[in-house]
């Protein structure tokens, strides 16, 4: 079997690759004893180019095309004839076919946070990720470099390397570029291109170069991407004092339309009490039939409800006048703290000027008995 093999070796003579990987940069074209007969033809394809490696040296590099060897390295009558040697020729050549071609969407990424000083937010740490497109520039250099004797080299063996020269070349782009970070997102091009030209620097003495590279992202820690969003949101809403009181005029419609809550009560006296007042007011102004009707005046202010708090509980809704009754039968004092729609806090009761005349309307105390 061995003996078949050796002669089916020598007897090759088209040496080519036909790669369908799509992440095979190098492939050592494989034959018995590394023997290349006299005369054989090689194939280099577009995208390729052939690395020969005669007695352990780099001895010439051939671009696409075809190519007949009609040099003196082993030729298949000499090898046969060295009988002191079992049949292996002492002179060993090897082709490598090394791909040209760029090999497209390979992945970068930041493992760590990146710290920069931003003008908006001070001291800040980003990450960022994004993909590169890497290509064999110096085929020759890239071998010795490299690759070595390896038979079969693949992307996966030489991107990590080229991961953490984005990373550092990224990262001082980004720490001296002064862009602010709210604003990275449209210079991400111009940033791309720039840490791709400094990176090319660096790998050509790999014999590689870097044509692409993008910033699909660049991400703040959450919680200031969180205080953003509160930013956000502050300026969607516009006028907070509008967006109060709307927030307001809705709890109180809720409570309101919920049964037993007590509010609904409330509101519907003071209304009552509204609309009695609008109707007197109406019954007592005279009647003008020539003069043009007079623009309506707007309607009184629905009366407030209150909430009390004791002994960290509270209490209410109660009305204006429930708070006099309570204020009669000393459930309520001026020390009593309360709150209403619009108030800035919870304030003792004889604060508040609303309730203030509830405690100066209460009888002197009683004589002392006779």
């Amino acid at each position: 079997m061995a003996i078949m093999d050796f002669l089916k070796g020598q007897f090759i003579d088209v040496i080519e690759w036909t790669d369908d990987s799509r992440d095979t940069m190098v492939y050592r074209f494989e034959r018995y004893g590394h023997e290349i007969k006299y005369g054989a033809k090689l194939t280099v394809r577009e995208g390729q180019v052939a690395v020969f490696i005669h007695e352990g040296q780099l001895a010439d590099v051939f671009t696409p095309g075809m190519y007949m060897l009609e040099t003196n390295n082993m030729p298949i009558m000499t090898s046969l004839q060295h009988w002191d040697h079992g049949f292996a020729s002492p002179f060993k050549s090897e082709i490598y076919f090394v791909n040209t071609s760029r090999f497209t969407d390979l992945k970068w990424g930041t493992k760590n946070p990146i710290m920069i000083r931003d003008s908006d937010f001070g001291p800040t740490r980003v990450r960022a990720f994004g993909t590169y497109t890497v290509k064999v520039e110096n085929a020759g250099l890239f071998m010795t470099e490299i690759v070595g004797t390896d038979g079969e080299f693949t992307t996966d063996e030489v991107t990590h390397q080229i991961r953490n020269i984005i990373v550092q070349q990224f990262s001082q782009a980004m720490a001296g570029s002064g862009i602010p970070v709210l604003d990275m997102a449209a210079n991400t091009g111009q940033m791309g291109e720039l840490v791709a030209e400094k990176i090319s620097a660096t790998i050509s003495s790999y014999g590689l170069t870097l044509p692409e590279l993008y910033i699909e992202n660049i991400s703040l820690p959450p919680a200031v991407e969180e205080a953003l969003d509160k930013r956000t949101s502050m300026g969607v809403v516009g006028d907070l004092n509008k967006y109060t009181q709307f927030q307001t005029a809705e709890a109180m419609a809720a409570a309101a339309s919920t049964p037993g809550s007590g509010m609904g009560e409330g509101l519907g006296m003071g209304m009552g009490m509204a609309m009695a007042n609008q109707m007197a007011s109406n019954m007592h102004q005279p009647q003008q039939h020539h003069a043009p009707a007079a623009a309506a005046p707007p309607p009184p202010p629905v009366e407030h409800v209150w909430h009390t708090a004791e002994n960290g509980a509270t209490k209410g809704p109660f009305s204006k006048a429930d708070l006099g009754q309570m204020a009669g039968n000393g459930g309520l004092t001026r020390d009593t703290m309360v709150w209403t729609a619009g108030q800035d806090g919870w304030k003792k009761a004889g604060d508040v000027d609303e309730l203030a005349q509830l405690f100066t309307v209460m009888p002197p105390p009683p004589p002392p008995p006779m």
